[in-house]
């Protein structure tokens, strides 16, 4: 081994270099190589890793079990949620949202976000008003007519959902808000049936 010491003050030198003998080719021989299963094992433990860390963490897949969101979303579509949606913000009107169900967290429902804490929703033959605005609705099904409903004011940290076949939706009309601790994140894109893929925005 040859130990190298610069005496000098020239800027950039290095006190002490150390210089390793190059590998024989003994050596190189001596280190068995890795195995094939060895590799295979270690490509796989990565896939899951990643896999996990999508699915439970970033996104995760969702199947629609019912007609309550119909026309925009129909039974057994399948459509993908981003958890990383409200990392930084938080659900607004018109964002298509999966929750834990309040009143069994158990199971999953998906529904549009109507209105948001502090705000008053209501309906009047069959319009939706929320702060006595009138809010548009162009994913309704046509020809949609919808019963009176409140006025009522949201929970601050809560949200008003509603699916949009209203006629056959169970939502905040019948068992009230959802708490924010319960949104599990934002339909952001469907993706089968393979003739109906696309994204899905905020209204």
């Amino acid at each position: 081994m040859d130990l190298l010491v610069y005496n000098g003050n020239r800027e950039g030198c290095p006190v002490e270099e150390i210089q390793q003998p190059e590998e024989s080719a003994l050596q190189r021989q001596a280190k068995p190589p890795k195995s094939a299963v060895r590799e295979i094992a270690e490509a796989v433990l990565v896939a899951v890793a990643l896999a996990f860390l999508i699915r439970f963490f970033l996104f995760q897949p969702f199947y629609i079990p019912s007609g309550s969101m119909e026309p925009t979303l129909m039974p057994l579509d399948r459509i993908i949620v981003s958890k990383v949606n409200y990392w930084f913000s938080e659900p607004a009107h018109g964002n298509i949202i999966v929750f834990r169900f309040p009143e069994d967290p158990s199971r999953d429902f998906v529904k549009r976000v109507i209105a948001v804490g502090g705000q008053t929703v209501k309906i009047r033959n069959s319009q939706l008003f929320v702060d006595d605005r009138p809010i548009p609705e162009p994913y309704l099904p046509p020809a949609l007519r919808m019963g009176d409903y409140g006025p009522f004011t949201v929970p601050e940290g809560k949200f008003f959902v509603m699916g949009d076949n209203r006629n056959h939706s169970d939502d905040s009309r019948r068992w009230g808000v959802v708490p924010r601790e319960n949104v599990i994140g934002q339909a952001v894109f469907l993706y089968w049936p393979f003739d109906r893929i696309r994204t899905l925005g905020g209204t």
